[in-house]
């Protein structure tokens, strides 16, 4: 009987034993990558190495910790260096492996492409296997061939850590410690760069390999001068005080080095690396990465509200973010907060959504409490920022920052000071000079076979020194963020008559007075700037501009005030270049935004005005219409035809009822004012006719998260683009209210300001809320500092389901700022929520 116990008490040990060691072990989930509890590691499921999001990625206890596992050319590679062609991933459950497949070059972007880069002479295909095995994740790369001789030591397998996390922490090699810094420390090195062996890879590519390199220091070359590597040595421990990103790292090859990225790029990253030896090919890198796994760890709830607060008779419902693997459940409850301390006011189980991404969701309704007052919502151990709940929520420090701050800083042409501060000082007054032909630039930008005007290249053009605004980091001035802010702005004015003054502008002082009202509405001042670098650009070549861009990559990536960029002396070689191109749809467009702003700015500067609604009569009239351009004629139709009341554009909607019923989807927001003073029954009826249907659809889009709006991010977060949705939706409300409510306006507004996915709950409107994203990509980047009523693009999507926004300035798909719509629509949403509210339409 004794025995029989015994054994069976060690029978069952054992099998908890085993239970507990096979549960200690990374498995190929259903969602394409390795879990093991709370971490996962990812592989070659992102497309974007050059903003830190590729190849092999490790994620621990809810926190990206490294990323961009894969081969490299250089041993600290930035945004402008080669990265490898992916040409096929392969996952196998049998084996517990995924396979990556890859090689050098990818020619399609070898002086060519959105941003040109240069490959140099070295041709090779490999494989990454990543296999899980117990507690560690099995990296081996197998090579087609042999790395040259001149390549040795270029060559080489890197994983990049995030710095942000890393600042005063510790590390260990080989039993050697020590402490990540908060600035690259030298020595340096020197090598021979990789573009002394350019290749030959693209013919047709117009980029100039010289023009990108420069004199000097260039952003393109990343491997003349290096940091020397903190340690050198087989085994490193990442991390070794905290068990929740503790992770090590074991080469059973080369051996690893530790590089600090930021010695040759300010945007860096640390970066761990494995050298591929001289004639290497069948495993040419053999890692061993063993994270810590915590046994017990549940990601922690978060509670997402607005972080601004909420009108009294909007609708509240805040969202619960929870582990998938979490099934308790606790109650949420409102607290109010008052002198005397907190009151509970509501508690409710909350409603289960479901699934989105990687998390559950839970929603807690609390529109019902309309009492003015500080609020804050607890769910167990969680607690929300506090918010108020107030009828004058988007009175003051709403909107306003945009206006106040945002638009005067990006100011171009202008010296813009704020008291004892000087934001910048007189900036690009020498613009601009004519760019190459066939001249394949930076950023997009790229020239044809001719410059489309009277001008040859290198020629100055007069009229480019005004107006405009930077478009935030990079200083270039694209005719779509122009026109599409002066436009966004026209129609704010136009439909809140919002004459806020907080800004002194004297365009012949060419000076900015931000807190120094001049007696002026501030956003008619706005909208002249905007028009004044379009308008001017438009008379003085004939034709609109492409856009203005600095002509060289170090320029490119200045950091702080753009008067650094060019010595303001016009006609020598480091004036911007001005672009043009033949692209009928970004016309089309202008011509839209052109006539808009011709109404506001009629009795305020009526010479602009006239020339804005002249240019935009003669856009319309001559530019040829496409079948991607075609929805764009009937934007500028809708605008002018508002603008002129005149019978030419009415027609011109009228013929093309069909093709706009058809495309209701894309056309219904603008047309609907059309529509209302045109007085045809058919054209009416079938504009209503398909937003009954568009409806439906909208409606589907808004039920895919628990946010009530559709969030859809490809690199960027997506930030913007929800914001655009609900400024379109406003249209689509106030034009047709018996078939759109106003829901996607409130909940589009509330996900801006914290209601959205992750565990940063921050507004995306810096200095706007409780918390907001107080470090920011815009000319003071370098300073993690923000600019006020900048909106950054917010949350991204790490493939296939990790919601990120992390508090690093240097990540613009997470924390850039950008012009055309990017702030101002954020403020049209404040603007709209405010008038929705109130009652007055």
């Amino acid at each position: 009987m004794k025995k029989s116990l015994f054994s069976f008490l060690v029978m069952g040990m054992l099998s908890l034993c085993l239970q507990f060691l096979s549960a200690q072990e990374f498995k190929l989930s259903s969602s394409g990558y390795f879990q093991d509890r709370g971490v996962n590691v990812m592989a070659f499921d992102d497309i974007y190495p050059e903003g830190h999001q590729g190849g092999v990625s490790l994620l621990m206890h809810g926190n990206r910790v490294a990323t961009n596992g894969d081969i490299r050319l250089e041993p600290t590679p930035g945004q402008w260096q080669p990265v490898p062609k992916q040409q096929n991933r392969k996952l196998d459950a049998t084996s517990n492996t995924i396979t990556a497949w890859l090689g050098y070059p990818d020619s399609s972007r070898h002086l060519t492409g959105f941003n040109p880069m240069i490959y140099p002479d070295l041709v090779f295909n490999y494989t990454v296997t990543v296999k899980g095995e117990g507690g560690s994740i099995i990296v081996t790369v197998d090579l087609d061939r042999p790395i040259p001789q001149e390549f040795i030591g270029k060559a080489g397998f890197n994983l990049e850590l995030f710095p942000g996390a890393l600042f005063g922490k510790p590390w260990i090699m080989d039993g050697k410690a020590g402490i990540f810094p908060e600035q690259p420390n030298g020595p340096t090195m020197c090598d021979n760069p990789n573009h002394k062996h350019t290749g030959h890879f693209n013919p047709s590519g117009k980029a100039s390999a010289k023009q990108l390199m420069g004199e000097g220091y260039s952003p393109i070359v990343a491997d003349d001068i290096v940091a020397e590597p903190y340690a050198v040595g087989k085994r490193l421990v990442v991390r070794p005080d905290d068990p929740y990103n503790k992770f090590a790292i074991e080469s059973k090859g080369a051996e690893l080095k530790l590089y600090d990225g930021r010695m040759n790029h300010n945007n860096g990253w640390f970066v761990v690396r494995s050298e591929i030896l001289a004639g290497a090919t069948q495993g040419a890198i053999q890692w061993v990465i063993t994270p810590h796994v915590v046994n017990d760890w549940l990601y922690e709830p978060v509670i997402q509200t607005s972080q601004l607060g909420y009108h009294p008779n909007q609708s509240k419902i805040a969202i619960i973010e929870l582990d998938k693997r979490d099934t308790a459940r606790e109650q949420p409850t409102l607290y109010k907060i008052t002198e005397e301390g907190e009151t509970p006011v509501l508690n409710d189980k909350g409603n289960e959504w479901g699934q989105f991404l990687r998390y559950n969701y839970l929603k807690f309704d609390f529109s019902d409490v309309k009492e003015e007052g500080l609020y804050q919502i607890r769910y167990g151990n969680s607690v929300s920022s506090i918010f108020r709940i107030a009828s004058d929520i988007y009175d003051r420090g709403a909107w306003q920052p945009v206006l106040e701050y945002f638009l005067p800083v990006q100011m171009c042409h202008m010296r813009v000071n704020e008291k004892y501060r000087v934001w910048h000082d007189y900036c690009h007054t020498d613009d601009a000079r004519m760019a190459p032909v066939n001249f394949n630039h930076i950023d997009g930008y790229a020239q044809g076979s001719s410059t489309l005007t009277k001008y040859n290249p290198g020629d100055r053009v007069p009229g480019l020194n005004i107006g405009g605004w930077h478009d935030a980091g990079d200083f270039d001035l694209r005719v779509e963020s122009q026109a599409g802010e002066t436009y966004i702005l026209a129609l704010a004015y136009e439909l809140f008559k919002e004459d806020y003054d907080a800004t002194a502008i004297d365009q012949k002082t060419r000076i900015t007075e931000i807190h120094q009202p001049d007696g002026k509405a501030d956003l008619l001042q706005q909208v002249e700037h905007g028009a004044l670098s379009v308008v001017g650009a438009y008379r003085s070549l004939g034709r609109l501009y492409r856009g203005i861009i600095c002509n060289d990559l170090r320029q490119y990536v200045l950091l702080g005030d753009g008067s650094a960029m060019t010595d303001n002396v016009s006609g020598n070689d480091d004036d911007r270049w001005v672009f043009t191109e033949e692209n009928p749809l970004r016309e089309l467009t202008t011509a839209a935004h052109l006539a808009a702003a011709a109404r506001v700015l009629k009795g305020f500067n009526d010479t602009l005005s006239a020339q804005s609604l002249e240019a935009a009569r003669e856009i319309f009239k001559t530019t040829n219409v496409t079948d991607r351009s075609r929805s764009a004629k009937i934007h500028a139709a809708t605008e002018l035809y508002l603008t002129t009341n005149e019978n030419e554009y009415k027609n011109y909607l009228l013929s093309e009822t069909a093709y706009i019923a058809g495309n209701i989807g894309r056309i219904g927001w603008y047309i609907g004012r059309a529509e209302k003073s045109m007085n045809d029954k058919a054209f009416t009826k079938a504009v209503r006719d398909a937003l009954m249907a568009f409806r439906s659809e909208l409606e589907k889009q808004g039920a895919e998260t628990p946010y009530g709006i559709p969030y859809r991010p490809h690199i960027w977060g997506a930030g913007w683009d929800i914001q655009a949705f609900g400024y379109r939706h406003y249209f689509l409300h106030t034009a047709y209210p018996d078939i759109f409510g106003p829901e996607f306006i409130y909940n589009a507004l509330n996900f801006i300001l914290g209601c959205h996915p992750g565990s940063n709950t921050s507004s995306f409107a810096s200095g706007v809320g409780a918390r907001s994203a107080t470090v920011g990509y815009g000319l003071n980047r370098a300073d993690w500092s923000y600019i006020p009523g900048g909106v950054v693009s917010g949350t991204a999507l790490i493939r296939p389901d990790f919601p990120e926004l992390l508090e690093f300035p240097y990540l613009w798909q997470q924390v850039e700022y950008v012009m055309g719509g990017g702030s101002s629509h954020y403020m049209f949403l404040v603007l709209a929520a405010r008038q929705l509210l109130s009652g007055n339409k």
